[in-house]
């Protein structure tokens, strides 16, 4: 396996890393017109299309929408059924991940000026949230958690999960997330056809106010098609880790944090940034040797291959600098007092600070949020958070007093903008009340 290599001093580096960071995002125009005719077919005949296209497409032998629900009994009995290991793993992750977003939790607030106008505003929990669980080829229970326990915590007042079997299997796991998380109902359903049961509603399936949670490039694109019907967290690109490393990191470490990336898919990226020549050259020897241990080394060389790259710069300010240009999902400081850096580090969806802090602490464990922005959306996008299930409402209660001042204002605005029935419904308050009896 040979990853790239490339030196921040090479004349034409700018270019060499805009190659490397080149996503080809343009749309798959059949996959495109798929989506758009599930969506429209779900839209008009609901529960009927929900059920062949899981008859079709996860081979599920369904009579009747109820059938596609999953009991909560059964929900309890996966998590009671669970190892003791992986139940108490589990138990630890949602406590954690639980305590971390309380801490995001918004207030309402209000403020009263000296005419007695209040200004303020009003926080409440989105109302009802679906949450879209990946099956299929893998299962994803930490995803459960990380997007269902900030809707809890915000308050959601129901939660509804919907996760594809194909033949029929379903993941313990998964089902032992869901009961512990809270959710309300969960459906055996996946695919566009799930976003458009969440995003319009069927008979059996209720119409949800936001869609989170990741899936493959169907589904992403039936929420980017869904957005403004319904609200969504993000569309999410591949998988990103990017590596700062002083070079005094074991590079065993370094190769296998670059992994735990990769193995996603083919198209991950994995990226190191190091001062040391020499580091580089260990970290590839590193790779090289562990790769073959790795039952997903396939996907793991593709993906290193194609996306990955070993970079020398001329010292961890540059690195910093590179870092704020690809602006990574994930960006690992493996160096001595990282925290240093950090007002130097503008754009990444989550820092892991310190050589003992690998990535995948933070996907299972650690407690803040592991559905993070890709792509180098990182630049104008944070990581999902109770402050997504959250809405904001202003508060402006406007006093006698007030509406003297602020009709003036409002009036001469209005007028400069053309927009005669503005100013006069401004003006009208500045006059005494007039009580008008029934």
């Amino acid at each position: 396996m040979k990853i790239r290599r490339l030196s921040s001093q090479q004349a034409d580096f700018q270019h060499q890393l805009d190659q490397l960071l080149a996503f080809e995002t343009t749309q798959d125009e059949k996959l495109e017109a798929t989506v758009a005719a599930i969506l429209a077919d779900v839209r008009k005949r609901g529960d009927e299309a929900v059920l062949e296209y899981t008859q079709r497409f996860d081979r599920l032998p369904v009579s009747n929408a109820a059938s596609l629900e999953i009991p909560k009994s059964a929900l309890r009995a996966a998590f009671e059924g669970l190892p003791a290991e992986q139940r108490a793993a589990l138990e630890m992750a949602a406590q954690r991940v639980t305590a971390y977003h309380q801490k995001q939790l918004q207030a309402s607030w209000s403020y009263t000026e000296e005419d007695g106008t209040l200004l303020g505003q009003q926080i409440s929990p989105i109302e009802r949230v679906g949450l879209y669980v990946p099956g299929g080829k893998a299962a994803y229970p930490s995803s459960v958690l990380m997007n269902a326990l900030p809707a809890k915590v915000a308050g959601v007042g129901e939660l509804i999960m919907v996760v594809p079997t194909p033949d029929g299997i379903r993941n313990s796991l998964v089902l032992a997330a869901a009961w512990l998380v809270g959710a309300d109902r969960v459906f055996t359903i996946g695919g566009a056809q799930a976003v458009a049961a969440l995003a319009y509603g069927t008979s059996t399936i209720p119409r949800v106010d936001k869609i989170v949670g990741p899936g493959n490039a169907y589904v992403a694109s039936a929420k980017r098609r869904v957005f403004g019907v319904v609200g969504i967290d993000m569309v999410a690109g591949p998988s990103e880790i990017l590596v700062i490393c002083d070079g005094n990191t074991d590079p065993d470490w370094i190769a296998m944090d670059l992994f735990s990336q990769a193995e996603h898919d083919e198209l991950a990226q994995a990226i190191l940034l190091t001062p040391d020549p020499a580091y580089a050259d260990a970290v590839q020897k590193s790779a090289e040797r562990l790769l073959e241990q790795m039952p997903r080394r396939d996907i793991i060389r593709t993906a290193l291959e194609n996306r990955g790259a070993l970079i020398t710069v001329r010292d961890l300010d540059e690195a910093c600098a590179i870092s704020n240009r690809i602006a990574p999902e994930h960006l690992e400081m493996s160096v001595d007092e990282p925290q240093q850096w950090l007002p130097k580090l503008k754009h990444a969806g989550a820092i892991f600070m310190g050589r003992y802090t690998s990535e995948s602490l933070g996907d299972y464990c650690a407690g803040p949020n592991h559905v993070l922005p890709t792509s180098g959306t990182a630049r104008f996008s944070s990581p999902l958070g109770v402050y997504d299930f959250q809405k904001r409402s202003s508060l402006i209660q406007v006093s006698a007093q007030g509406a003297a001042t602020l009709g003036d204002i409002a009036a001469t605005l209005a007028f400069g903008e053309g927009l005669q029935a503005h100013a006069q419904s401004a003006i009208y308050r500045k006059s005494p009340p007039i009580c008008r009896k029934s």
